[in-house]
């Protein structure tokens, strides 16, 4: 088989619209498991619907199309620590002044925190302007149980690892990225001793993204089979039932994605945004099916360097650190669900008390993990600062798995566009690499 022939993103785009397709029939066919005593569907420990026991849920929806959905996730998901460590420690020691670390580490969290400021500002005003929450009858909680949030503070202590080998096992990304820039920094002024250990990396980095091309060959079927999975479980009938929401979230996730990220690439950059969509269809396509940031690390990771032209020594650093701290997707769907909850609830917020909310939000990102859902925890704590009652986000839970989908594309598309403007201003942005002509192949 040659890789070099194979059209990814066509088969992803056949392989989603056939995913959805499959999904909305199957949903016909099937029924969700109730409380008897509510009347309400229950639900499992992600506050998800479960679905009644018959052959087409038990050995269709979760039993196929999870096997082959969850190899493809979990294939993705366990390249992702060694690519990040392996990646960030040759990025490090490629510095020809390791102090520029801390001027690139200061204009990509500026940058990150900016931009999430801006998304949430922009979903709170749009929110405010069509009133979502105006004219939905507040219908029965789903059960569902605000999770347990983190103060600030433990999220910066938590960078620093106190077992490295820990750290590995459990995916800690921001502990990750700490230790492999101080083992980067080592090699640096370990001289010749470094140099050789500087060599395997850079073999293993090369076998790592080897790896990559080989996971991506399952990307057709386990992209149909989440997008079946996720639709035959939600269907269309959540989404109708509150369409006001759903729809406003998705426009100003296509604002922001559309609009402000293009705005900074070009002023930035002077870069054409036409290509740099063109070039990063495919990590937005991972992003969209498998509604993780970290899973798509090393698809956006990919692109940043050999699509786009982003040097290592920036997109080892930029493209972890944001799939961390970069939530822009997420912001926005803590603004209009702020707004959304305070007009379900008839309570009027203030001035203070938005500016409470972009601010929270903002800082807040920083501790969101970038898996599935992760969001609704982080709302939680949102809610709370400004007086709302948390359990209203039962309310949306029902339609945020696809909302979910949409704001990880918008999340990787912020990482990939901060990436390039960082690596533009430390010179470290092929340009030559930018402009080259594209072939949708799987092997750029």
């Amino acid at each position: 088989m040659d890789l070099h022939k194979i059209k990814l993103t066509r088969y992803i785009l056949i392989a989603m619209i056939g995913g959805a397709l499959t999904g909305l029939v199957l949903s016909q066919f099937v029924d969700f498991a109730v409380n008897p005593e509510t009347g309400n569907a229950i639900l499992d420990s992600k506050n998800r619907p479960i679905l009644e026991h018959s052959f087409l849920s038990d050995y269709v929806i979760n039993g196929f199309f999870q096997f082959l959905s969850e190899a493809f996730i979990r294939s993705l998901t366990a390249l992702v620590v060694p690519l990040v460590f392996v990646s960030l420690v040759c990025g490090t020691a490629a510095m020809d002044d390791v102090r520029k670390l801390g001027t690139v580490g200061l204009k990509t969290i500026l940058l990150y925190l900016a931009t999430t400021g801006i998304a949430i500002s922009i979903a709170i005003i749009a929110a405010l302007l069509i009133k979502p929450g105006l004219g939905v009858e507040e219908v029965e909680m789903q059960g569902y149980v605000p999770g347990e949030t983190k103060s600030l503070l433990n999220v910066f202590i938590n960078i620093f690892p106190r077992n490295v080998g820990e750290s590995l096992v459990d995916g800690n990304m921001l502990q990750i990225i700490a230790a492999s820039l101080v083992f980067g920094i080592a090699l640096v002024v370990s001289g010749e001793n470094g140099q050789r250990v500087l060599n395997f990396f850079k073999d293993m980095n090369e076998v790592i993204m080897k790896l990559v091309i080989i996971v991506m060959l399952m990307a057709p079927f386990g992209v149909f089979a989440k997008i079946a999975q996720v639709f035959a479980k939600e269907g269309f009938g959540t989404i109708f039932a509150l369409a006001k929401y759903f729809v406003l979230v998705a426009i100003v996730l296509l604002i922001h994605a559309f609009v402000v990220y293009p705005t900074m690439l070009k002023i930035f950059t002077g870069l054409n945004p036409l290509v740099f969509f063109k070039k990063l269809r495919n990590a937005q396509l991972f992003a969209f099916s498998t509604a993780s940031s970290n899973a798509t690390i090393p698809v956006t990771l990919r692109a940043a360097e050999q699509r786009l032209g982003a040097h290592n020594k920036i997109a080892s650093f930029t493209v972890p650190l944001g799939a961390t701290i970069n939530m822009d997707g997420t912001a926005i769907m803590q603004g209009v669900a702020t707004v959304f909850i305070a007009q379900i609830s008839g309570i009027d917020l203030s001035i203070t008390q938005y500016l409470t909310v972009i601010l929270a939000a903002t800082m807040a990102s920083i501790g969101t993990a970038g898996v599935p859902s992760a969001g609704l925890v982080m709302l939680t704590m949102v809610l709370g600062l400004v007086g709302l009652p948390p359990d209203k986000i039962g309310l949306i839970i029902g339609i945020d798995r696809l909302l979910d989908m949409i704001r990880t594309a918008v999340n990787i598309t912020g990482d990939t566009t901060i990436t390039c403007i960082v690596a533009n201003s430390e010179g470290q942005l092929d340009k030559k690499v930018f402009n080259r002509p594209f072939e949708d192949e799987i092997v750029s």
